[in-house]
C-alpha cells in the first residue's frame, strides 16, 4: 500500500535515483566498507544530480522539494547499506539547522556548498562522558573580543574525518542555573586553528561510514560563526531532534524490507533434505511474522511521517517508530541471519553486514531507553 504523501514525482524521483545508485553506489559499496569511507567524488555526484538537501530553494541549490522527497531519498540510500547514513544526516538532521537558524550571510555563505556536495556537514553532541545526556556536556566556549574559544572533546562523530563544517554542541555560560540555558551551537569550519581530528573510530558495523574523535584545543572559532542565539542552543536541538528520529524509523523500515527481501530469495533457493527450506513450516511462519511486523511498523511511520509534514508535533510518535523499529530491525536481522544457515555468517553474504550493522541503529540520535522515557513524559508518568 503506498503512503498517502507519494505522489508521482516522489516515484519518478525513485526511479531515477535508483538508476543512479545502480550505476555509481551499489558496484563500489564492499570496497567502501574496506576503505572505511564513502569517497567525497560519491557526495559530488550526489550534487551534482541534485540529491542532496532538495529541499533547499533554488537560491541555495534546490528545488523547495517537500519531506517526501527525504524519504525516497533516504529509503534508496539504505537499501544500498547503513553504512551511507552520513548522507541523511547531511541532507535531513544538519543542513536543516543551518537553514532554520543561520543568519542570512551564514545561509549564503554555506548552504550553495552543502547542495553540491562541495561541503560535507557533521554535528558533534555526544563527549566521552556524555551520550544521550546533553545537560552533562563539557566542551566549553569561552568569549573572547570577536571569537570564541572552544576546548573539549566529541566522540562517535558521525561523518566526522570527511566533514568541512561541524556543528558542535557546547557551554557558553557555565554559571547558567540550569545546565540547558547556558548551552550553545556553533559552527566550525576543517581549517579552524587549534581543531584537529583524532583517530577514525574501529566499529563492529557501519564501516563505511567515517566516524571520528574531535578534539578543541582553544580552538578559534568567530562569533559571527554563532548559529542562532547564544544560550539557545538545547531548544534548538529539541527542535531538530523529531526530524533526525523520524530519518531513522525510515532507515530502520527500509533496513528490515531489504533484508527480508534477501532472505526470501535466499530460501527459495537453498535446499535441505530434498525441499527448499521455504517449504518448511518454521521458515514460513517466522517470515510471515516478520513480515507483519515490519508492515505494521511501516503504517504507523507513514502515519507520524504525514503529520510531521503537515507540521504537527510528533515528539511522542517519532519516539515511539525509533525504538520499536530498530528494536524491530535487530530482531529481523537476527531472524534472517538465522534463515540463512552458516552462510549468514559469511561476509561475501549481505545479511551478515546488515547483522553488523544493526545493533547501533537503537543506541545513535538518542538510546531506545531515553525513547521511551520520552513517551512516558508524554503520558503523563513524569
Amino acid at each position: 500500500m503506498k503512503a498517502s504523501y507519494i505522489q508521482e514525482e516522489h516515484e519518478i524521483l525513485r526511479k531515477s535515483l535508483r538508476k543512479f545508485l545502480n550505476k555509481e553506489a551499489y558496484p563500489y559499496f564492499d570496497q567502501w566498507e574496506q576503505q572505511g569511507a564513502v569517497p567525497r567524488a560519491f557526495w559530488e555526484k550526489l550534487g551534482q544530480q541534485g540529491y542532496l538537501c532538495p529541499w533547499l530553494s533554488e537560491e541555495y541549490g534546490g528545488v523547495d522539494a517537500d519531506f517526501g522527497y527525504s524519504v525516497v531519498i533516504n529509503e534508496e540510500l539504505e537499501k544500498v547499506g547503513t553504512g551511507l547514513i552520513g548522507i541523511g544526516l547531511h541532507n535531513d538532521i544538519v543542513v536543516p539547522y543551518l537553514h532554520e537558524y543561520g543568519t542570512d550571510e551564514q545561509k549564503k555563505r554555506w548552504l550553495a556548498k552543502c547542495s553540491s556536495g562541495e561541503m560535507i556537514t557533521a554535528i558533534a553532541m555526544t563527549e566521552p562522558g556524555a551520550g544521550s545526556d546533553l545537560a552533562a556536556i563539557r566542551t566549553s566556549a569561552d568569549r573572547e573580543g570577536d571569537y570564541y574559544l572552544v576546548n573539549g572533546e566529541k566522540t562517535f562523530i558521525t561523518n566526522g574525518i570527511q566533514a568541512d563544517l561541524i556543528i558542535v554542541v557546547c557551554k557558553t555560560n557555565k554559571q547558567a542555573i540550569s545546565p540547558h540555558k547556558g548551552m550553545s551551537l556553533l559552527v566550525i569550519e576543517k581549517d579552524t586553528p587549534g581543531f584537529t581530528r583524532g583517530k577514525k573510530l574501529n566499529k563492529v558495523g557501519l564501516h563505511s561510514q567515517d566516524t571520528a574523535e574531535l578534539i578543541f584545543e582553544d580552538a578559534k572559532v568567530p562569533v559571527t560563526n554563532l548559529l542562532g542565539k547564544e544560550g539557545e542552543g538545547f531548544y534548538y536541538l529539541m527542535n531538530q531532534l523529531q526530524q533526525e528520529r523520524l530519518i531513522v524509523g525510515i532507515g530502520g523500515i527500509a533496513a528490515c524490507e531489504r533484508m527480508i527481501e534477501l532472505t526470501v530469495k535466499y530460501v527459495k533457493e537453498r535446499k535441505a533434505f530434498g525441499h527448499s527450506i521455504a517449504s518448511f513450516q518454521n521458515t514460513q511462519f517466522t517470515l510471515a511474522e516478520l513480515q507483519t511486523e515490519v508492515e505494521i511498523g511501516r503504517t504507523f511511520l507513514d502515519r507520524t511521517i504525514t503529520a510531521h509534514m503537515n507540521g504537527e508535533e510528533v515528539v511522542k510518535e517519532v519516539s515511539m517508530a525509533k525504538w520499536w523499529i530498530t528494536d524491530l530491525v535487530k530482531k529481523v536481522a537476527s531472524s534472517c541471519m538465522h534463515l540463512h544457515g552458516g552462510y549468514g555468517y559469511m561476509e561475501e553474504y549481505e545479511i551478515a553486514r546488515r547483522f553488523r550493522d544493526a545493533p547501533v541503529t537503537a543506541i545513535y540520535a538518542g538510546s531506545n531507553e531515553i525513547m521511551k522515557s520520552i513517551i512516558a513524559k508524554k503520558m503523563g508518568l513524569r
